[in-house]
């Protein structure tokens, strides 16, 4: 993947952090279990898998979700194919995204599979593993999401901190997730905010707070009616 590349830097030996927003690509605590409980949990997932389901993400960073999602589907034995679309402004290189996946050895298969297309995953959808593909749309979200032609079941709100990364939770772009949201879709994310809440709201989805992961004691799910 080109583009602007990510910048980053590491703490507590493999956890990347953003230099450019000054947050962890994932929790400290447990990356793993974390996007299990915010995104898989939070979309009602793997219980919604079936045939042509579209996942949509703002924020691919380490490729974390996606491949939680992938031991999601495989674990499901879902027939037929997942789609994940992903809208990202800073692509990690390979090489990091390998050393921060290493973390997570539970998903070393998983891992292989999305690593070995990575470099391919911003040319268009590419098939995993077990009918899922994934793509990666490069740029600033709020000039790809836009001109994107599909609609997702489920979204995962994954961009960095509102506090830091505004840009990302503007209420424009919430009105794009929602334009680009099936009837009867969901989306979820690790933040509270109340802008971020009121923004979902204003665009129309039906918004609930419910119990964050760890520390944090709230979490944002939303609904197209």
């Amino acid at each position: 993947m080109q583009d602007q590349q990510a910048q980053l830097s590491w703490r507590d030996g493999d956890v990347p952090v953003s230099d450019r927003f000054d947050d962890p690509y994932f929790s400290l605590e447990d990356g793993l279990a974390e996007t299990r409980h915010v995104f898989l949990s939070g979309n009602d997932l793997p219980a919604r898998f079936r045939d042509g389901f579209q996942i949509a993400e703002l924020g691919f960073g380490t490729g974390l979700n996606c491949l939680a999602t992938l031991a999601a589907w495989r674990a499901a034995g879902a027939p037929g194919r997942l789609r994940y679309t992903t809208f990202e402004a800073f692509p990690m290189a390979e090489a990091e995204a390998r050393r921060a996946l290493a973390a997570f050895p539970s998903l070393a298969e998983e891992a292989e599979l999305l690593l070995s297309a990575w470099d391919r995953l911003a040319g268009g959808p590419q098939d995993i593993a077990d009918g899922m593909t994934v793509e990666v749309v490069t740029g600033d979200a709020r000039e790809t999401l836009p001109r994107w032609t599909g609609r997702a079941d489920a979204w995962f709100l994954d961009g960095f901190s509102p506090a830091k990364n505004p840009e990302l939770w503007e209420p424009a772009l919430m009105q794009a997730v929602h334009a680009h949201t099936a009837p009867g879709g969901t989306a979820a994310t690790y933040t509270a905010a109340g802008f971020v809440r009121r923004g979902l709201a204003a665009a129309g989805f039906a918004v609930t707070r419910v119990p964050g992961y760890g520390r944090k004691r709230h979490m944002t799910r939303a609904t197209r009616p």
